[in-house]
Parts: C-alpha cells; structure tokens; sequence
C-alpha cells in the first residue's frame, strides 16, 4: 500500500504540470488583456502600459510562468486584482461557509440514496418500484431554481421554519438556522438521480451467478441483498462520488448566490464577473488537484471495500 501510495503521488506531479501549463496559456493568449480589464474603458495607453508593468505582464513567457509556478508551490497568489484582498485569505475565510453547507450535503444524498435505491431493488418490478422511478423521473426533468423557489417560498416564508437568505459568523448557528434550507433543497435535487443510478447498480449485481449460487444455497433474499449485492455495488457507487465530488462544490456557486451564504463559490462567481484573473487561476489549480486527491482515495478505499482488489 506505501509503495502504491508512493507511486501515485509521482504521477500526480506531471499531471498537475499539465494542468498548470494548461491553465497559464488558456489565460495567457485566449482570456482579456487583464492591464485593459483592470484599466477601465477611458485609460490611457500609458495607464494601461503602467498596470502591465505593475503585474509583470511585459516580462518573457517563460518568467511570467515560472513566477506562476513559484505561486503555486508556495501558495502565495498574491492579491485579488479587485478587492486587494489577499487571496490566501480569501480562500480561507469563504471556504469554511462552502464546507459547513457542502459536507452535509454529500453526506445526505449518499447515505439516503443507498438504502432508497437498495429498497427499490428489493422490491423490483412492484408498484413501489414503478411509483419511485416515475418520481425520479419527474425529479430530474425539473430545474434547481424551481427547487430552490418552492423552497424558500413555504419552508421559509409561508411556514416560517428557515429564514430564506443568510449567514453569520457562528458555525453553530449556521448550522442550526442557515444552512438547514440550502442543504435539504439540494439533497432533494441530487437524491432522484443518485437513487436511480445506485438502483442500477444493485439490479446489475443482482444479475450476476454468485447470486443465484447464493439463492440456490438457501439465502434469503434480504440476506443477498444486504450481505452480497450492496459489498459489490460499493465499487461503481465509490466511483460515482469520487467523480461528483469535485461537481459538488461547484455547483455550490448556485447555491450560495441564491441563499447569500459568504462561501468559495460565490466569491468565485464575483471573480468571473471581476475578470479576477489570479482568483480564477488559484481555484482552478486547486480544484485540479482535488480532484487528483479525491480519485487517491477512492482507489484506496476500493482495497477497503473489496479485498480482492489489487493496487498496482
């Protein structure tokens, strides 16, 4: 396991390499001029040759990439080209707001679609089955924004139970007050298609002949479903949430601008509306090797999961 470990950590390096060359060009020669973005419609050209100075933006390719890598081994992006802020603390402040709203949610839509799913496919063919994924159906084919407007509307406004936009600075009180409306609204969004898709992969194992060898020796079907299929169906399960994490917390964008909650989506979101070039930039990076980090795991818990599995 060290040495798998090992190994796959020096292959992330040139990966990530790709990604950062890749990410450098595609602002370097297809975004904006950020001296012109920055400058305004009436600057001057000798305000605009001044801000291109001041970024470094006249210096060779190869010394302005070489800065850009130096930024991401030290994490020190420097400042936000809008609000001067530091983006390092940016990054720290909002992330704690998208963490307290995001966790629960993947929490949620996992642990309710296994045991849904695993009931659908305990009862498949039934009318419960036929009744469940007419719903999901239903479920999928309709938008977030009318989610999340049906749902401030009677959790929030009509029944009172919620306040339908906010935030504060206690993680307790988020928690408790804030973040309950944004999580639940989510969750009923992403719950329709993850029990449809886990559905699948439990009518799939229960195709297969250990099944019915296992039938055959006299186990119950609850017994099968339960101690054979839902082991087996963790692999394609374990993949599909190490493939939707990193979308999680993008599609938290939608959901912070529409409850006002202060996170790392929404600050993102002013960032493109900003032109915010180094905010952009160190997201980008680090949602790449996220996603690097997240796919680690998730073969090392294949090995949890099935013992059988073998890491090379």
């Amino acid at each position: 396991m060290a040495a798998y470990l090992i190994r796959r950590l020096w292959q992330m390096i040139p990966t990530l390499l790709g990604v950062v060359l890749l990410v450098f060009f595609l602002f370097k020669y297809f975004g904006s001029d950020p001296a012109v973005v920055l400058g305004g419609l009436n600057a001057s050209p000798e305000t605009i040759e001044s801000i291109r100075e001041q970024l470094g933006l006249n210096k060779p390719v190869w010394e302005q990439l070489w800065i850009f890598i130096k930024q991401i081994v030290s994490f020190d992006w420097g400042r936000s080209w809008a609000t001067r802020e530091s983006i390092g603390h940016l990054f720290a402040t909002r992330m704690p707001a998208t963490l307290t709203v995001m966790i629960p949610i993947l929490l949620m839509q996992v642990l309710l679609a296994i045991p849904f799913a695993l009931a659908v496919a305990y009862v498949r063919g039934s009318l419960t089955d036929r009744a469940v994924m007419m719903l999901s159906t239903v479920a999928v084919s309709i938008s977030l924004l009318v989610y999340v407007i049906l749902a401030q509307y009677f959790f929030a406004f009509r029944l009172g139970w919620f306040p339908v936009q906010g935030w504060s600075d206690s993680t307790w009180t988020n928690l408790k007050q804030y973040a309950p409306l944004p999580v639940l609204t989510v969750v009923m969004v992403a719950l329709a298609p993850e029990i449809r898709l886990f559905r699948s992969f439990f009518l799939d194992e229960l195709g297969h002949d250990y099944v019915r060898t296992a039938r055959a020796k006299g186990m119950g079907e609850r017994t099968v479903l339960f101690k054979h299929v839902l082991r087996n169906a963790m692999m394609p399960i374990l993949t599909n949430v190490s493939v939707a994490l990193p979308g999680v917390f993008v599609g938290s964008f939608l959901i912070e601008v529409f409850f006002s909650i202060p996170g790392l989506g929404r600050e993102i979101l002013l960032a493109v509306n900003r032109a915010d070039y180094p905010v952009i930039q160190a997201f980008s990076i680090y949602l790449a090797f996220l996603t690097m980090v997240v796919n680690l795991i998730t073969d090392m818990l294949y090995k949890l999961v099935d013992p059988r599995v073998v890491l090379k």
